[in-house]
């Protein structure tokens, strides 16, 4: 796995269209439990180089129930979002993860994680990449429906400060969605 996440950090695929270049954002170990599917690095993670280091990154470990330590033990938790570098500013928000990345590198690392037990996708870009038709009409439902794609897949929104309105427009989300994330992400991370 060492030598796939070097080939990652040195790709170039992209570059042209990334306006920070690139820096491709991934961790894990083949050990990993639970994997983390976002969109793509925000700009305050592709100068640290370290995944979810903002203050979505602190609002998911809330989510999680988890410390900063369990977080980022790669040995438990892995990282691979849709797009590994920073795509871009948009008109509102970043713009969507580059389209390369995932047909390039997502398989090789599955692949190599072979003691996965759940995949967290978080936002809309992986949600349609890997439930393809077993989406629901929107992000809503299928988070609201997330049940349904357990044990393979749990289903977020995006923890961004921006989709507050969205978290108080929907309030079954934390008091019945976010109570089993923490357990089962307890669950996993708890295994030997």
């Amino acid at each position: 796995m060492e030598t796939l996440f070097t080939q990652i950090r040195n790709c170039t695929i992209c570059s042209p269209h990334l306006p920070l270049g690139p820096r491709p954002i991934v961790a894990g170990t083949a050990s990993a439990r639970i994997l983390i599917i976002g969109h793509a690095p925000g700009t305050k993670v592709h100068q640290t180089g370290v995944p979810w280091d903002d203050q979505s990154g602190k609002q998911l470990r809330k989510w999680m129930g988890i410390t900063d330590e369990e977080f980022y033990d790669e040995t438990k938790i892995a990282q691979m979002p849709m797009g590994f570098c920073y795509p871009g500013k948009g008109k509102s928000g970043d713009l969507p993860p580059r389209p390369e990345c995932a047909p390039q590198w997502h398989k090789p690392i599955l692949d190599n994680l072979s003691n996965l037990k759940l995949t967290i996708l978080i936002g809309q870009y992986s949600q349609r990449h890997y439930l393809a038709r077993q989406m629901e009409k929107n992000l809503t439902e299928t988070v609201r429906n997330h049940n349904k794609y357990l044990p393979q897949y749990f289903v977020l929104p995006h923890p961004s400060p921006r989709n507050r309105f969205w978290l108080s427009k929907n309030p079954w989300f934390e008091e019945e969605v976010l109570p089993q994330l923490k357990q089962l992400v307890s669950e996993h991370l708890k295994i030997q």
